[in-house]
């Protein structure tokens, strides 16, 4: 009796408490569902532009992804400070990282840096660095090889940055190419060719945009007005073919030749791969057999989880693939193949297996805080509503201005991508618009959606916040910053040259016609550039 008679003691002040503090929960509840001050404004893209001119500017790139988040929560809370810390944690790092999806993009990296580290520790690295040497004897082979490795690895962006990034290091190492330049080849071979590619994550996304509309067919249609993706490639292998190099990327490329691959003081993997030294029990198969299994077992990954062993046809399963669960799935096979490879071959203990797991989180680490201060920035400008502005901008102009439209959309997708360092999102904001916006004019409407994709891709190419860049920088081994401050001149050049072509596209509507006055336009603008700055010499 004394218990029950002590239980109910305990428990009526707790149910006054909370009969009390419901009308307080109401109350919070509200205030947290009633939208800031600022919402759906201008000032809903001030985070991102903060951070990335801090990042730009101090060349450091964690202090500057976190005050731009604070500057979000501050614009959200209407500066209180309780509102802020909140929000920074609840509605920022703790929410993204509380994401299936985003958890599941860290577990692939992980797993890529667990990968990486074993196959440096069993000296296929550095056999297949050897092995290549004999192959491919110039620096422009050995870059001509980065840009057909990242076209021919079009599943999934992030996992071309990583995959090409391990494969590519050891020769471009070997012949003196600037970790900054393998950096922007990797990251200019991942989203831009992921986009034009039918059977890929991306492929998926946009068809998944495109509402009342068959997406896939209309994806297809549009590869060919993807001036961006196109012309960067042709700007790529341009480059490497003419030795041009301008911006702070020809002073990397200057130093890489006299040894230096870094330039900067900032090299935060100068010393991942030579810990242990070099296994002479090294083979390349113990990187071939690796790589294999990982682009075979993320395929059936993907595969899996869009139902193809259910009965649903390959392209189907893979256009309603989650890539993030499948790269998961294949990755975690790949390494216990992996494993299980260097058991048999004897190239490492298990003890010495087991080492590499923490090792190559360790490696992957920069990575990882920058995604996470990247996602938490975006989950601020969502938050401040700003994709319900750049809708209102967009309908605004959209009965006005038809022909000059598609160039119109492509420097919005430029700017929104840019400030929100997602591509997706892009998509997601300027694709619906469009289709409701062209319903009668089917062939503008593929040339503006293709507009959408070619801007979203430009601006997520040049964005110190974008996921894809990261992975690049990650992929590269290069200092984040590095990567960004010399990608962006090229970037900028082959967005030129597509905002020109869309103009032509507007009035011509001709993909042809339309694709070679593009071409034409960065073969004068390569042209010129060539003219303008001194060539590198071996």
């Amino acid at each position: 009796m004394k218990h029950i008679r002590r239980s109910r003691a305990v428990l009526f002040p707790m149910l006054l408490a909370a009969v009390a503090a419901c009308p307080m929960a109401v109350l919070a509840a509200e205030e947290e569902a009633a939208p800031p001050a600022m919402y759906a404004t201008f000032w809903a893209l001030l985070p991102p532009i903060v951070a990335i001119a801090l990042a730009l500017i101090t060349k450091e790139v964690y202090s500057s992804l976190f005050i731009g988040i604070l500057v979000g929560a501050l614009l959200f809370s209407g500066f209180n400070f309780e509102g802020t810390v909140n929000h920074i944690l609840s509605g920022g790092i703790i929410a993204v990282l509380s994401n299936s999806y985003n958890v599941g993009i860290l577990v692939f990296l992980v797993i890529l840096g667990a990968l990486v580290c074993l196959m440096n520790r069993a000296g296929g690295s550095a056999a297949f660095g050897r092995w290549a040497s004999q192959h491919i004897k110039s620096r422009v082979g050995a870059e001509l090889a980065t840009i057909l490795l990242g076209v021919l690895i079009f599943i999934d962006d992030y996992f071309n940055c990583l995959t090409v990034g391990s494969v590519m290091r050891p020769i471009t190492d070997k012949h003196n190419v600037s970790r900054a330049k393998l950096a922007y080849l990797i990251d200019a071979t991942a989203a831009p060719v992921c986009i034009i590619a039918p059977i890929s994550s991306w492929a998926a996304a946009v068809s998944g945009f495109v509402e009342g509309e068959d997406g896939m067919s209309i994806f297809v249609r549009a590869i060919p007005y993807n001036y961006y993706a196109l012309l960067t490639v042709v700007m790529m292998v341009g480059m490497v073919l003419l030795k041009i190099e301008f911006g702070s990327m020809g002073v990397h490329e200057s130093n890489a030749l006299k040894g230096d691959l870094f330039t900067t003081a900032a090299r935060p993997y100068a010393n991942a791969e030579q810990k242990g030294g070099e296994n002479p029990k090294g083979k390349v198969i113990d990187l071939l057999i690796p790589i294999f299994s990982l682009v075979i077992c993320c395929v059936i990954g993907m595969i899996y989880t869009g139902g193809f062993f259910e009965g649903t046809d390959f392209v189907t399963a893979f256009s309603k693939s989650d890539a993030s669960v499948g790269l998961a799935i294949g990755s975690s096979f790949a390494l216990i193949i992996t494993i299980i490879l260097y058991q048999v071959r004897r190239v490492l203990s298990f003890k010495e297996c087991m080492e590499c797991i923490p090792e190559g989180f360790k490696a992957m680490v920069p990575a990882i805080l920058i995604l996470t201060f990247a996602w938490s920035l975006k989950a601020m400008t969502d938050s401040l509503g700003a994709a319900e502005f750049v809708k209102a901008v967009v309908k605004s102009q959209a009965g006005s201005l038809m022909k000059l439209l598609p160039a119109i959309i492509f420097l919005i997708g430029c700017l929104l991508a840019f400030a929100t360092g997602t591509s997706w999102g892009t998509f997601g904001i300027l694709i619906p618009i469009v289709v409701d916006a062209f319903s009668k004019d089917p062939t503008l409407m593929i040339i503006s959606i293709s507009a959408c994709m070619a801007g979203a891709v430009c601006g997520d190419h040049c964005s110190p916040i974008s996921d894809t860049t990261i992975m690049a920088s990650a992929g590269a081994q290069c200092d984040h910053v590095d990567h960004v401050s010399t990608q962006i001149p090229y970037a900028m050049v082959a967005a030129a040259v597509s905002f020109v072509t869309y103009l032509v596209a507007g009035f011509v509507q001709n993909a042809v016609i339309c694709l070679l006055v593009g071409v034409a336009l960065m073969v004068l603008a390569l042209a010129v550039i060539k003219l303008c700055f001194s060539n590198l010499k071996e």
